[in-house]
């Protein structure tokens, strides 16, 4: 071997934990890099797994697809996700049908077995929406979430983020994941918590923690030195990988801190002091900040396991800034005779479609390997019950985003016979290297649900 050849440089392989260490000692953790494996074929990507959870149904006949299972057009509500047609699987025909077995009213069983496939437990907890003389306890199993996060979230920050837009309300009617029976895990519905949680050190003690909010603003400017010298030893995507994610980490920031972000008495001045985050007209820009986290949590691998629920499914949320007055809630209960109310909840639907779409922009917009984030995810969009008049939990509406790494054959819209939720929910385990063949009460699980893995 020649001394040139002995010599020749080469880029250090990076270990996967690297941080940039910024002002006391806090670390901004990178995105997962090239370097990180030695080179981008040699890559493995981790699979991630989100949940993207509304209430009170959908519009089915603005929300359904038109044409075949590969050739087909997304109808109103969907239309937003378009850009992202390739990589979906549009699927109806599924029946929540362990929801029509056990205690509790509709929406309560919608929401606590739409990630459990099990009934909620009995007890004197939580009166019924539409009888308050009867009672029901938490949830009966453990959600698909948290039982991916127990298998997958070890080597992560976080086994899983849950993340909430105004839920707000402890109840049954309120938590659609589960540790396991009567354990449900609350959403985060403040994101300056949720940053604190992702990006500060989980130990610290509350003088600490408020010393470090105060040097926060200056985290990420300090950090260009460390930035500057490992960029020399990154190939070109991988610096621009990493200027991707710092130029989020800084919006991120930038937007926590400015004054009257939330709008109203949300909108706190003082770092650190309690944000009201439960302003009606708040919701949009706390979603868009939430999905923000989320996706820069799954690039800096803190964590693979996420949820997003989108308030709680009998709230009183008004869409104001569509120009509404009533709340969903009472709209999803209108006449399906009544067109403006029904253009209404179309309205709401198709915004709800924004905001998912959003998301998949975040994830697509971060290159890993010949693919992007979102290619190595999956993303669920799920609710409660079908539609709001009838509160039926059958024939409901799925939408999956993300391949998890090519598992998936997506890019398909995919019509069932009333097929068991529960399978959908043993076919997304498989999807994500988790083998298995039950997922909830066995009595409604059948096995995978066919056509949906490659």
């Amino acid at each position: 071997m020649s001394g040139a050849a002995r010599h020749r440089p080469s880029r250090r392989r990076l270990d996967r934990r690297t941080f940039l260490r910024g002002v006391g000692g806090l670390a901004v953790a990178l995105p997962f890099l090239d370097a990180m494996s030695g080179s981008a074929s040699a890559v493995e990507f981790p699979k991630r797994f989100v949940v993207f959870f509304t209430g009170l149904g959908t519009v089915k006949e603005a929300w359904q697809p038109t044409g075949t299972e590969a050739s087909f057009e997304l109808g109103e509500i969907l239309a937003p996700l378009a850009p992202y047609r390739d990589k979906l699987l549009v699927i109806e025909g599924v029946d929540m049908e362990s929801a029509y077995s056990g205690p509790g009213d509709a929406h309560q069983q919608g929401i606590g077995q739409a990630l459990t496939g099990t009934e909620l437990q009995e007890g004197t907890l939580f009166p019924y929406a539409c009888n308050p003389a009867a009672r029901v306890g938490w949830g009966g199993g453990i959600s698909v979430d948290q039982f991916l996060a127990a298998r997958l979230g070890q080597r992560t920050k976080l086994s899983s983020l849950e993340l909430g837009v105004q839920v707000q309300y402890a109840n049954v009617s309120s938590r659609v994941s589960y540790l396991g029976p009567g354990q449900p895990v609350p959403p985060e519905d403040d994101p300056r918590a949720a940053f604190d949680r992702l990006f500060t050190d989980l130990s610290a003690d509350p003088a600490d923690l408020a010393r470090r909010r105060a040097l926060r603003r200056r985290v990420l400017g300090d950090v260009m030195e460390d930035y500057g010298a490992l960029a020399q030893k990154l190939g070109g995507e991988d610096r621009q990988k990493l200027e991707h994610h710092l130029d989020a980490l800084n919006e991120i920031e930038a937007r926590l801190e400015a004054p009257g972000l939330l709008g109203g008495a949300c909108a706190l001045p003082e770092l650190g002091e309690p944000l009201d985050v439960y302003a009606n007209d708040s919701f949009p820009a706390i979603g868009r900040l939430q999905i923000d986290l989320l996706a820069t949590a799954l690039a800096c691998d803190l964590t693979r396991v996420a949820s997003i629920q989108w308030s709680a499914t009998q709230a009183g949320k008004v869409f104001t800034w569509l120009g509404q007055s009533e709340t969903h809630h009472a709209l999803s209960h209108a006449n399906l005779t009544d067109e403006d109310k029904q253009r209404q909840l179309v309205d709401i639907g198709r915004w709800q479609a924004e905001q998912l779409a959003y998301l998949l922009g975040k994830l697509d917009a971060v290159p890993e390997g010949a693919g992007t984030l979102l290619d190595n995810t999956i993303v669920l969009w799920c609710t409660d019950i079908s539609e709001g008049q009838s509160h039926s939990r059958r024939d409901m509406p799925y939408v999956i985003a993300g391949g998890a790494g090519g598992a998936l054959r997506t890019g398909r819209y995919l019509r069932y016979a009333g097929d068991p939720h529960n399978n959908l929910l043993v076919t997304l385990c498989n999807a994500m290297g988790v083998e298995v063949s039950t997922f909830g009460n066995p009595a409604y699980c059948t096995g995978l649900l066919p056509g949906l893995l490659a």
